[in-house]
């Protein structure tokens, strides 16, 4: 047989999902039930309302093929909402709706980098990016995030990365793995690197309403931005309607959501029509279900942290946002001679507890296991009460 594209041994993955994998054969040759504390989506059922939209939609027979770039009040709506974080307004042209956040980070990337193109990423980071960027020939260039800066990069720092082949700078905040939320200055300053050395952005902000501490800010509300970023956003994660796959781009470059479009009309012609009514109404509908959810994700995360800081061994932060923790384990992987993935792979056997090693998400993730705090504050407090005994024999 003639053989496959030489593209696609530098296509990643989500190892998250391998992980999983690996913990249902575990659970199903042992018997044993494990506690999900890796889980990346929200631990809530989507709002009725939206549902209800959505079967509306069936109901009248809204099952036809839709403009690519989305049904118009979708559109509207959408370029409203961004509009708030703005520093011009948005029109529905500015916006393409896309089944979930993934084709967004494709479809950009794709439009802007040739072989050889640099994109500079945080690290550690959503998989994806690299996946992408290498996928396609570019550099991925990556920017440490440290602990000791509450997983936030320096202006200093990241303009010693940028070269004459840099294109692309990404950014998500809050982000995942870590939960940081960039400062203004922050923002200010690389928004000035970007214009003096003429760079894109990709601005993931598909965490924009879990920010625990302050507000969501957006590259974009820096004048000059919108021309030169798309931002990444969806109803995944803010509505938990991540089975829905409904995302967005929202850029005031014609000719990148031009592209983008284009990729979208090659690839899947639509979004599914139910779920682009059912967004319509997340965005549009009453918001107390947001809120709610929010208030009930800090509460868990200040529950988590405080049982994780009683572990030897173990210490983290309160993240600002997203719904993540990074944990240090340095010192337990020094202990025992080990690295992340073999700690999280004894803590699943051995506690019976499901986290997530920080390399999953980059080199930059080493010291480090991740946690999720969507689930409930009884799962928390059992997965956390199994890891301190477990960890508590290795002391």
């Amino acid at each position: 047989m003639k053989p496959f594209s030489k593209r696609m041994p530098h296509l990643g993955t989500e190892n998250a999902f391998s992980v999983i994998t690996k913990a249902k054969q575990f659970e199903k040759e042992s018997g044993v039930k494990l506690v999900y504390l890796q889980i990346g989506e929200p631990g809530f059922d989507t709002p009725k309302n939206i549902n209800d939209a959505a079967k509306a939609a069936i109901d009248d027979n809204q099952t036809h093929y839709t403009p690519t770039a989305g049904i118009p009040a979708l559109r509207e709506a959408i370029a409203a909402y961004h509009t708030k974080y703005s520093a011009e307004p948005y029109e529905a042209s500015d916006t393409v709706v896309v089944p979930g956040g993934k084709p967004v980070m494709f479809y950009m990337i794709n439009a802007l980098i040739d072989e050889g193109d640099e994109v500079i990423v945080p690290n550690p980071c959503y998989p994806i990016y690299e996946s992408v960027t290498e996928y396609l020939g570019g550099k991925v260039v990556p920017i440490a995030l440290k602990e000791e800066n509450e997983f936030n990069f320096s202006a200093d720092e990241l303009e010693k990365l940028i070269t004459p082949k840099t294109k692309l700078i990404i950014l998500n905040s809050p982000q995942n793995p870590t939960g940081a939320v960039y400062t203004r200055e922050l923002l200010w300053d690389i928004a000035e690197l970007a214009k003096k050395h003429d760079l894109w952005i990709l601005s993931d902000e598909i965490y924009d309403q879990m920010v625990h501490d302050g507000e969501h800010i957006s590259i974009t509300s820096i004048e000059g931005m919108p021309e030169r970023t798309v931002v990444l956003n969806g109803c995944s994660k803010t509505y938990a309607m991540t089975g829905y796959r409904v995302g967005w781009a929202v850029t005031k470059n014609a000719q990148m959501a031009s592209y983008i479009e284009q990729f979208a009309c090659n690839d899947v012609s639509c979004v599914n029509v139910p779920a682009q009514y059912a967004a319509l109404e997340a965005l549009t509908g009453p918001q107390k279900a947001v809120k709610d959810m929010l208030k009930a994700y800090k509460k868990r995360r200040d529950l988590m942290v405080g049982l994780i800081n009683q572990i030897s061994g173990m210490r983290c932060h309160a993240p600002k946002g997203a719904f993540y923790l990074m944990v240090n384990v340095r010192q337990i992987l020094d202990k025992l001679d080990i690295d992340a993935a073999e700690l999280c792979d004894r803590i699943m056997r051995e506690a019976h507890v499901l986290v997530l090693p920080g390399t999953v998400f980059g080199k930059f993730g080493d010291d480090f296991i991740r946690l999720s705090y969507v689930s409930t504050e009884e799962q928390i407090k059992d997965g956390l009460s199994k890891i301190k005994k477990y960890i508590d024999k290795i002391y």
